[in-house]
C-alpha cells in the first residue's frame, strides 16, 4: 500500500466518481440532500463513538483489528463530509480559506475563559 496525503480536491473527485457510478440508484445530486448526508455523517460518528466506548482508546492505538474498524468508520464520516461539500458546491479553495480563517480565530481564543462564561451562567 502506498502512502498518500489526499487533498480536499482529490477527495471531492473520488466522491464524485462514486456518485457517478451510483447515480441511477442515488438520484440527482441536489443541495437539499446535504441535510440527510449530515444526518448520515452523525450516524457514522456514533459508530466511531461506540468503538471508543466498547474497545477504548488503548485498543484503537494497539490492536490492529480495532484500529482498522475505527478507521473504516471515521472514513465513512469523511465520505459524508465530502459529499456535503459536493452537494453544496463548496470548492476546496472556499473551504480552505474558511478553515484558515477559523484557525486564526481559534489561535487567539482563550478557551478556558470562553467556556467559563458560556457554562457558568444561571440559565441552567
Amino acid at each position: 500500500m502506498s502512502s498518500k496525503d489526499l487533498s480536499i480536491s482529490e477527495m471531492q473527485k473520488m466522491q464524485l466518481d462514486l456518485y457517478e457510478k451510483n447515480k441511477e440508484k442515488w438520484g440527482e445530486m441536489k443541495p437539499n440532500d446535504a441535510k440527510s448526508h449530515m444526518l448520515y455523517m452523525i450516524e457514522e460518528i456514533g459508530e466511531c463513538i461506540s468503538i471508543i466506548k466498547k474497545k477504548g482508546i488503548a485498543s484503537i492505538m494497539e490492536n490492529q483489528d480495532v484500529r482498522s474498524r475505527f478507521l473504516e468508520e471515521i472514513t465513512d464520516v469523511q465520505n459524508y463530509y465530502i459529499e456535503i461539500l459536493n452537494r453544496l458546491k463548496i470548492t476546496p479553495e472556499e473551504y480552505s480559506n474558511a478553515y484558515i480563517e477559523k484557525h486564526n480565530i481559534n489561535m487567539k481564543r482563550n478557551y478556558e475563559k470562553d467556556n467559563k462564561e458560556k457554562y457558568n451562567t444561571k440559565t441552567f
